[in-house]
């Protein structure tokens, strides 16, 4: 999988993107107003296709566009 070009996931993005915001986990899942173990299945890839919905509130606490996660 992440040897395709573009082979990041939703996960991986949310991931890399909380980590250069310093964030934890349970500080994205409080601001995100998700469950925190909702935010863990999606870095770990578990849920790999997030509901609209999460993925919202998910760039809304990252401050980055549904665009920007959904690429």
């Amino acid at each position: 999988m992440e040897s395709k070009k573009q082979g990041k996931t939703i996960g991986d993005k949310v991931r890399e993107l909380r980590n250069k915001r310093g964030l934890t986990q349970d500080k994205l899942a409080r601001k995100c107003d998700i469950p925190y173990t909702t935010l863990t299945k999606i870095e770990s890839n578990v849920i790999t296709k997030p509901t609209i919905q999460t993925v919202k509130k998910i760039a809304g606490g990252l401050e980055v566009t549904i665009d920007e996660l959904a690429k």
